[in-house]
Order: C-alpha cells, then sequence, then structure tokens
C-alpha cells in the first residue's frame, strides 16, 4: 500500500483551514479513481466512491493522531484502523478528508491509499489498516 498526501493538505494547514481538532474522515473509491496530487484540492474531485451493503456515502469518521518528533524534525499524521462490518464493497483506494458537514466542495483532502489491487468484502468485514503520513521540517 502507498500513501500519498494531496499537495493542498500542507497548504490548508498552514493557512488554518485543516487542525487537529477537526472532524476528519475515510472514505472508499473504486480502481476508476485515479488522485491528482497537485489538481485534486476538495473531496468533490473525488470520483468512483464504492457503494454496497455496509457502506455509507462519504465514508466513515476516523480519528486521527498527531505525534511531533522533535528529534527527526517532523509531524507524523496517523489514521487508525477502521472497518465495514457485514459490508458488500469492492475497494482500490481510500481518501482520508477534512468534513465540515456540508457541500462535498468544502471539505479540504488530505492524503489517499493505494491498495495496489482491488479489495472485496462479500457479507464479511472491509478492514482499512492504519497509515501514517509524514510532514517533515528542514534542518
Amino acid at each position: 500500500m502507498s500513501s500519498t498526501a494531496y499537495d493542498s493538505y500542507l497548504d490548508d494547514v498552514l493557512a488554518g483551514n485543516i487542525t487537529k481538532g477537526d472532524t476528519y474522515y475515510v472514505m472508499l473509491v473504486g480502481s476508476g479513481y485515479t488522485e491528482n496530487k497537485g489538481a485534486h484540492t476538495k473531496r468533490s474531485d473525488i470520483s468512483n466512491e464504492v457503494s454496497g451493503t455496509g457502506y455509507t456515502a462519504g465514508g466513515q469518521a476516523i480519528a486521527p493522531t498527531f505525534t511531533k518528533d522533535t528529534t527527526n524534525h517532523r509531524v507524523v499524521v496517523t489514521f487508525p484502523q477502521v472497518a465495514w462490518a457485514n459490508s458488500t464493497i469492492t475497494a482500490r483506494k481510500a481518501v482520508y478528508y477534512k468534513r465540515r458537514g456540508g457541500a462535498a466542495s468544502a471539505d479540504e483532502l488530505v492524503c489517499v491509499d493505494d491498495f495496489g489491487v482491488d479489495v472485496s468484502t462479500s457479507a464479511g468485514t472491509f478492514t482499512l489498516n492504519a497509515t501514517t503520513i509524514t510532514i517533515n521540517t528542514p534542518a
């Protein structure tokens, strides 16, 4: 699995649009979505969201942790494991975003995980493992 932060994420953090205390969500998308880390900035830029039993459009809430590492001069954002029980879905990627509770055009993107292959469940539990992104600061 590979994780990629959207270019807009750090800009949104520096502008105060995204903070530690915000509400974050993760949504699942199929293989038809190709991320553009430079051009995609909002949830409305995301296509091919999965649908199926046990999955709600927009995904589900997730509570990341933020760890400041002053030895290595970085901040590590960790999104915990999440699961969709009793689901019948097929996904290729997971997209993490800040949810504002209104239009998808207002929700800022954070990062995307690419599983490398389609992952499916049939009346089972779809488990998304924890993921991290690291923001390094120059020495």
